[in-house]
């Protein structure tokens, strides 16, 4: 394979959870070229790739989301067959992507087994009940690849970690280390109605424990483009807190890898966490967190609810998982 893309819907922790599929499908074939189309929203994530920065990874911009009709994919159809493909994998099973993938004429094209099967040229079952960055990487059995998936890891940019280490110096916390919260949710999982919030009032119980049993160790929230007014309620309802504004993936990801431990939410910034190593327990409402987090994992720990919903995990259970 010379030239191989990849069709990857979804927001910035898809992209985050598909990076050790890239990384196989370089293993495999290291002197490839990688195109991935991704949303316009998800494109940040590839700032933490190692491959994008070393130009053999090129992201081609398409909103999944919207109501897209033949113009739209006509445009990303003349974008794809200027680059003559001759491999493409889709995480979609629509049958209009796998009409899309046949219309590209790329020889080889892999995708799960559903109503767009009749267009690849290989099917793979979709195994959902696996760990996600795990049932992305099966993809690569339709090229014939029996390997293990590889860990998920970022790459971490030297502008980065500079600006995270400025950032801590500013903040004080360089010597001690510090707890990361990171609490928020985007707009757009709101406004789908997903439960992936812990109330306000439950944080601030949280954060007031960690304060009790580790006084000498800060508290920093971590404030997304977002977050504005989760993080205002939280400072007004405590005090000692500090608070950091990473612009981009790759700072929150330096962020997160300078933190002695990372209190979070199902989010894209637990998978930089997972990345990064850093200690990390994420709060859960109706998802499985096994399929979120690396089985086995002894750094990535899943709180989930007993009755699904994020709110009823009490902030007692959620200190008693972090002191053991």
């Amino acid at each position: 394979m010379k030239e191989i893309l990849a069709l990857v819907p979804g927001g910035i922790g898809d992209q985050l959870l598909f990076f050790p599929t890239l990384e196989q499908l370089k293993r495999s074939y290291p002197d490839c070229e990688l195109g991935v189309v991704a949303e316009p929203r998800s494109m940040g994530a590839y700032r933490a790739n190692k491959y994008f920065h070393d130009g053999s990874l090129t992201v081609i911009p398409f909103d999944f989301k919207d109501r897209n009709g033949p113009a739209d994919w006509g445009n990303l159809l003349g974008v794809v067959r200027d680059r003559e493909f001759d491999g493409a994998l889709s995480l979609g099973r629509r049958w209009a992507v796998g009409l899309f993938l046949w219309l590209t004429g790329i020889p080889t094209r892999v995708g799960y087994e559903g109503s767009g099967s009749p267009f690849l040229t290989n099917s793979v079952p979709l195994k959902g009940e696996q760990y996600a960055a795990d049932m992305y990487h099966d993809l690569v059995r339709g090229f014939g690849i029996e390997a293990p998936c590889p860990d998920l890891s970022v790459t971490l940019l030297k502008d980065d970690l500079e600006w995270a280490e400025a950032e801590q110096q500013r903040l004080g916390v360089a010597e001690s280390g510090y707890i990361l919260l990171h609490g928020g949710s985007s707009q757009l999982a709101q406004a789908k109605g997903l439960d992936k919030i812990y109330p306000v009032e439950n944080w601030v119980e949280v954060i007031r424990g960690l304060q009790q049993r580790q006084p000498n160790l800060p508290i920093v929230v971590a404030r997304g483009p977002e977050d504005d007014e989760f993080v205002r309620s939280l400072m007004q309802a405590t005090s000692g807190l500090k608070t950091i504004a990473p612009p981009d993936v790759g700072k929150l990801a330096a962020t997160i890898a300078g933190a002695t431990l990372m209190l979070c939410t199902d989010s894209a910034p637990m998978h930089l966490a997972v990345a990064v190593k850093t200690y990390t327990y994420a709060l859960f409402g109706p998802t499985d967190p096994h399929k979120l987090l690396p089985p086995e994992s002894d750094r990535a720990v899943g709180i989930q609810s007993t009755t699904g919903r994020m709110a009823d995990i009490t902030p007692q259970t959620v200190l008693d998982r972090v002191f053991g």
